[in-house]
């Protein structure tokens, strides 16, 4: 009987097996879609070629894809013109920098590459999918935001507390969203892989600037059988820890200031600023003091100065400089010719001619942090573990004293002090199996990621090469620069496998000049240095996508 029993049960179990469906990979619905282009929500810029857009869907959870929780990310491309090699994915980085409208930007800058390669922009998680859909927004009470007159410099225990109240807002805002947890690099390499493998492609292709080397770099790090070439500009230290990039933003940026954009006032605004930069930094002083004087938040003087990323960051921090001078002594009219430069930047940004422009108008224009963008903390503060309030505060008793522009005021307002969830994920360093495939490129001066952040990159990543740009002050190089010996360098790596292992490309001259002015800074290294071409002229298109990458990558978010 029980032999029978048997037989009947093994029966029974084959009939159940032959008719149950075979157990569905939770990725399926993901890897089977069709990507279906089509009209973008954006209007592309005056002299990028044509474009056309894309929705995928990818899991919220790459960890545990099966929740059936979906998230939608847009795609752009730009289609090759030529005889096609593949794909290019471009990043501006950010976090939370769009890269659809970007990328087909950088097609019309770069019409060489785009020649062979299709140039895929990609919205990252959390950054919305149109200009209508913000993404990831934190939301700040307004009760939670600080009152009255901000110094940073002012070492109270009531400055203190108010300067820490916005971060520790911010951090909680953006935590209580369900979505931050999954907004992370170690989320959107996966979403990247995915594209990726729709777009039938054995090997992804990528260049990314700033906070974009980081995710080029982490894509490469994890799926390096499928990593074609990397270019990382601008690049932050992506052997280390994300948040240094952003720790180094005072000292990087008093540097930039103190040898170059001081003695760049005083060629050119001697009248205002003195005929030295010594006497320019006191002019900068008191212009300052003006500010507290009058009741106006020094803080919001400061701000102007942080990041000048880009031609239009100098203008906009010469135009507060000129005014705030110019009021600080008394009010005494400034010769119009003097503002001639700077009031197309007046008008675009506080609403009047430079001649009108006042310190209590440029306070009044401060950001709004009611709404701040999520993606921006969400990967900056939970792709490692952070560190506390209080290291932050002792960071800005450090750097207050020497970097007085930014280094009072940025320990004190940075929300990762108070970000308390753990981080999800582990991101690996890069594998020895695909340096030769990187290839990072860096300006001296930059003020927004920090040259020695690069060079610290490529000194733990041996055989990744390394492009330095001497003199150089602004927020990214390849094709925004201008700089012919960058373009060049990078444009034969990508077209025709010749990759650069240390060279040094000299800078192209600063906003209103035509001769470069060397500094003293950390372009040191023994390496040979090409030879000076003539710069590129400037374009709309070139200034628009220099702007971007600039405000895009603010540490101010």
């Amino acid at each position: 009987m029980r032999r029978k029993a048997k037989v009947a049960a093994a029966v029974v179990l084959a009939a159940v097996t032959a008719v149950a469906p075979a157990h569905a990979d939770p990725l399926d619905p993901y890897t089977g879609q069709q990507v279906t282009w089509g009209p973008c929500a954006f209007t592309p810029a005056e002299g990028a070629p044509a474009v056309e857009c894309a929705l995928v869907k990818v899991p919220r959870d790459w960890a545990a894809p099966a929740s059936g929780v979906d998230l939608d990310v847009s795609l752009s491309r730009s289609k090759a013109t030529g005889e096609r090699k593949g794909v290019l994915l471009l990043n501006p980085g950010g976090p939370g920098g769009q890269g659809t409208g970007f990328a087909n930007s950088l097609a019309g800058l770069a019409p060489e590459v785009n020649g062979q390669y299709d140039f895929i922009g990609m919205d990252p998680r959390g950054t919305g999918t149109s200009p209508q859909d913000r993404g990831f927004q934190c939301h700040v009470p307004t009760g939670r935001l600080p009152q009255g007159l901000l110094d940073a410099r002012d070492r109270s225990a009531q400055s203190i507390a108010a300067h820490q109240q916005l971060p520790r807002a911010i951090a909680e805002a953006c935590q209580s969203d369900a979505i931050a947890p999954y907004i992370t690099t170690w989320q959107t390499v996966h979403d990247m892989d995915l594209v990726r493998g729709l777009l039938g492609e054995a090997k992804l292709n990528y260049l990314g600037y700033s906070y974009g080397t980081w995710l080029g770099a982490k894509y490469a790090s994890l799926f390096p059988a499928h990593t074609g070439k990397v270019v990382l500009d601008s690049s932050v230290n992506w052997q280390g820890r994300l948040q240094a990039a952003f720790e180094a933003f005072p000292e990087i940026d008093q540097r930039q200031f103190d040898v170059q954009y001081l003695p760049w006032m005083t060629r050119h605004y001697p009248d205002v600023v003195g005929s030295t930069p010594a006497e320019a930094k006191e002019t900068w002083e008191r212009a300052r003091g003006y500010f507290a004087a009058h009741q106006l938040p020094p803080d919001n003087f400061d701000r102007a100065f942080v990041g000048m990323g880009s031609p239009l960051g100098w203008l906009l921090a010469t135009l507060v400089f000129v005014v705030s001078a110019n009021s600080a002594d008394g009010g005494a009219a400034v010769d119009p010719e003097s503002l001639r430069d700077l009031d197309e930047v007046s008008r675009a940004e506080f609403g009047v001619p430079a001649a009108d422009l006042t310190p209590e108008r440029i306070t009044a224009a401060g950001p709004d942090y009611t709404d701040v963008p999520g993606t921006r903390f969400a990967v900056a503060c939970g792709d490692q573990q952070t560190r506390s309030a209080s290291w932050y505060r002792a960071l800005s008793d450090r750097q207050g004293p020497l970097n007085p522009v930014y280094g009072w005021a940025y320990g004190l307002s940075e929300p990762c002090g108070f970000w308390s969830d753990a981080p999800r994920q582990q991101l690996p360093t890069l594998p020895p199996q695909v340096a030769a495939n990187v290839l990072v490129v860096q300006g001296e001066m930059d003020p927004q990621t920090g040259y020695e952040q690069a060079r610290a990159a490529v000194r733990a990543a041996p055989g990744v090469g390394f492009v330095s740009v001497d003199d150089a002050p602004y927020h990214g190089q390849y094709a925004t620069s201008g700089n012919p010996c960058v373009d060049g360098m990078v444009n034969v790596f990508l077209l025709d496998n010749s990759r650069p292992g240390a060279v040094v490309c000299p800078g192209v001259p600063l906003l209103q000049e035509d001769t470069v002015f060397p500094v003293a800074g950390p372009v040191t290294a023994p390496v040979a240095v090409q030879a000076a071409q003539e710069p590129k002229p400037a374009t709309p298109l070139r200034d628009n996508v220099q702007r971007y990458l600039s405000r895009v990558n603010s540490v101010l978010g």
